[in-house]
Parts: structure tokens; sequence; C-alpha cells
């Protein structure tokens, strides 16, 4: 009976979909985190009767065929690259993205990787890092001696020194855009990578025309919207709990069928 099978493929389908909301609502206070939408298309079809076929000889078509879906299958697992809320830290070195963009970090294995999350620091050296220690590019160094950091809506770093009445420019921050920002590959740590369903980064300076403009002692919250998830969470419930009804409902058929041959 082919309708446990196609029953079956909906609890899967439902279980990732559920899999998928747990992991956006347990990322509802994650900096920069992109909610994920998990996507389905409906598998292979069986003809029993095929749609112009005709009837018989010179006569006319049949108008319908007879096709039988055999279930549903998980197509794609989506991030949505929406704008999240700025969020006021008052740290001069978080930096929040009003806009598209990305900024580009020195990956763990040396390359370069993708964040939204601009919780930056200085390590022993002065040298700009992420939360995990990983320089941000373009390279940007504090001096030892600044007593204030200062970063304008189009990336220019600026250090007021406690000896110095001028301020020291310190370098350009520049941003990378992408062709398809939901092709990205996300790496975990708030990290994604660059692939071929996203093209290649495509560098500018922030404020220009398609790229996003800094903001200096904020951060961009997580876009995920809480009370969205859980009616998403209860229509994925609910639609296991009708898979689930129609596997025992072809259980019944059998038995019935079954206990009629004893």
């Amino acid at each position: 009976m082919k309708a446990l099978s196609i029953a079956a493929t909906g609890m899967n389908a439902q279980q990732t979909n559920l899999e998928v909301i747990a992991n956006n609502i347990a990322n509802v206070n994650t900096t920069g985190f992109k909610r994920a939408r998990a996507e389905f298309s409906d598998l292979l079809y069986q003809t029993e009767r095929a749609a112009g076929t005709p009837t018989r000889a010179n006569a006319g078509v049949v108008p319908e065929g007879t096709n039988i879906g055999l279930g549903v299958r998980t197509a794609a697992v989506r991030n949505v690259h929406l704008q999240g809320a700025l969020q006021s830290t008052g740290n001069p070195l978080d930096m929040a993205l009003t806009g598209n963009g990305w900024f580009q970090v020195d990956g763990p294995a040396g390359q370069t990787v993708y964040t939204r999350a601009g919780a930056f620091n200085t390590n022993a050296e002065g040298q700009l890092v992420t939360s995990d220690g990983y320089a941000v590019q373009p390279n940007i160094t504090v001096p030892e001696n600044t007593v204030e950091v200062i970063v304008n809506q189009s990336g220019q770093v600026f250090a007021r020194l406690d000896d110095q009445i001028q301020l020291q420019e310190l370098g350009q921050l520049t941003l990378a855009t992408f062709a398809n920002d939901a092709g990205l590959k996300a790496l975990g740590s708030n990290q994604f990578a660059e692939t071929e369903a996203s093209g290649e980064a495509l560098v500018g300076v922030p404020g220009d025309p398609g790229y996003a403009t800094i903001q200096q002692g904020y951060l961009e919250g997580s876009n995920v919207d809480p009370v969205k998830e859980i009616t998403e969470l209860i229509a994925a419930q609910r639609g296991y709990e009708m898979n689930s009804k129609v596997i025992q409902a072809a259980d019944q058929m059998a038995g019935v069928v079954s206990n009629g041959l004893r």
C-alpha cells in the first residue's frame, strides 16, 4: 500500500521542518543570525494513465491522465538574509551593518570568511579581531596609547591618542557583497563561506551604492521573529500529526483486508 510510504515521507519532511525551526528559536538572541526556512517539493509521480493517449484509432484522446504522487522531499533549507534590528551597546568596537554587505574575516584555515556579527575586539597586538580571535580584513591595528576609536559610516577608522589633538587614521574597512546571499555556506560561529552558488565576492567601500553603512556602537540582532517561529512550529506539528493519521488509516484498511481473508 503506497499510502504508508507516502505518509512516511511527509513525516520525515515535517521532522526536518521542526529541526530548522528549533535552530531558529535557539538562535533568537544570536548576533547577526539569519533565520532559515525549510522548502519542500513533491516526489516523482507514478503514471497510471497518460494524458493525450488516443482512446482508439482515429478517435479522441484522453483529456486527463492519472498520476499518483509518491510523497514529498526536502528541496532546500534557505537562509533568509533580511536585516536584523540594531541594538545599542555603547562599545566603540561593536559595529552593525545597515544594508547589504558582509564583514571579511580570516577563517580558521586561512581562507576568507564572511560575517554580519560585528562584535569586534583587539588582541594583544592591537589588531582588530572577532570574538573568536580571527583578524578582520583589511587589517586594522589600534595603537597602545589610544583613548578613543572612531568609525564613521564609510568604514574609515580613526584613533585619538592620549598625546595628540588630531585624529590618526588607522585604515579603511571594506565590505563584500554577493549576487546570491542564499548560496553562501553556513560554517557556524556566525561565519559564511563563498560557494559557486553565491558567486564571487564583490568588495567595496561602505556607503557606496549597493553596500551597507557601518553603525559604530551597535550590533545587528537576529532576524528571527519568535511569534512567527511558534506559528510555524504549530503548523509543523499538525502536519506531522496528519501524516501519522494517514499511516493509521492505511494500517486499519490493510487490517480489514487481512481479517476478511481469514
